[in-house]
């Protein structure tokens, strides 16, 4: 079968060898004489697939035991929800900073059930084209966290770095950079993302929270919203995402294979470079994002001719380059250079803004 360079945003490219270990797995798993996806959730070959991956989780990103390791479901869409549910009381309040869409329907959530969460930084005057210094935002006394989004696929920006300490804690949905590269999970009290990027299919959310989070438990929520519960069940209240779980865990042991998260930094700056390389070397094409907040995970830019865009997708899928229209919202193009996006599939892209600039410009 030939492949293509798959660039779109997600659900995004997996790993080739871990398609292949898959299928296999599909088939049988573990010589128990049927598939990964067809055993009971209460087996000990799949307690034994979700506790491996937990710790594969910690090693990989080096996550203390004092911070809890959760396999839910739902999305991110759902933890814009939960979030606020589980860290604030009644008439707390919380810091969002907005920076995307995606961030703007995490203050949505969050305002629905509590009115009195606060917008601290808007992106929106500048097209969310620049992220804010995080440790320069304003934030209210009393507030119990500051939610941030970490990576913006729509208009490709990315927090650099994160601040080692701020006046309170800081919430993070990672669901389009997690393990991109190091995380220092000191700088968060709670992280959750989105599997179908970086992790596997879609399907699976993982969650990692501080303990401390689970002894402030609220027991009116509903059972299934409780993280609690989820971590004294072992993410195993009711069934498990299992073939979501069985795909993280072949996707984290290629992560290994690959240096771990600090190989894989090297990889993606490489990657990034290829293309932004491109675009910067022209003054045929205009990157969106501002140089500073630039995203290892998502390039996007334009045309100047507008004129051209469908004669640049038709040539690009000539290539074998794929999903590189961008979003409706920024216009243009887009390429997703997620961790198993090879760098072979940068280097044609490379390669093809280059081409494309010397027949049309």
């Amino acid at each position: 079968m030939k492949r293509i360079y798959n660039f779109s945003a997600g659900p995004a490219t997996l790993p080739v060898e871990v398609l292949a270990q898959a299928a296999t797995g599909i088939q049988e798993f573990q010589n128990r004489g049927m598939g990964v996806i067809e055993m009971s959730h209460r087996t000990p070959e799949i307690e034994g697939l979700t506790s491996e991956s937990i710790s594969l989780i910690r090693t990989l990103a080096d996550i203390p035991d004092d911070y809890e390791i959760l396999f839910l479901q739902g999305g991110a869409s759902l933890q814009f929800a939960m979030v606020p549910m589980n860290l604030l009381q009644p008439g707390e309040i919380a810091d969002y900073v907005t920076t995307g869409v995606w961030s703007e329907k995490a203050l949505h959530e969050a305002m629905l059930l509590h009115p009195a969460v606060r917008e601290v930084f808007s992106g929106k005057d500048s097209q969310f084209a620049e992220l804010p210094d995080l440790e320069k935002i304003t934030t209210h006394s009393g507030a119990k966290y500051l939610h941030i989004t970490s990576n913006n696929t729509i208009y490709g920006t990315q927090f650099p770095d994160y601040p080692k300490s701020l006046p309170l804690p800081i919430v993070a949905d990672m669901s389009s950079d997690i393990f991109c590269r190091p995380l220092n999970i000191h700088s968060f009290q709670l992280i959750y993302a989105g599997a179908q990027k970086n992790l596997g299919p879609s399907g699976l959310t993982l969650v990692i929270l501080h303990k401390e989070l689970l002894r402030k438990k609220r027991t009116d929520l509903p059972t299934m919203l409780r993280y609690d519960v989820h971590a004294a069940n072992q993410s195993m209240y009711n069934t498990p995402p299992v073939f979501g779980i069985f795909i993280l865990n072949l996707v984290l042991k290629w992560l290994q294979d690959r240096g771990g998260l600090q190989g894989m930094e090297l990889i993606n700056k490489e990657k990034a470079k290829l293309i932004y390389d491109a675009i910067d070397g022209s003054g045929f094409y205009i990157g969106h994002a501002a140089k500073k907040s630039r995203s290892l995970m998502n390039v996007t830019w334009n045309l100047r001719d507008k004129k051209l865009e469908r004669e640049f997708l038709e040539g690009a899928k000539e290539r074998d380059l794929d999903g590189l229209k961008g979003h409706r919202l920024v216009g243009g193009f887009r390429a997703s250079l997620y961790n198993a996006m090879p760098i072979e599939g940068c280097r044609e892209l490379n390669s093809y803004l280059m081409d494309f600039e010397k027949r049309y410009g």
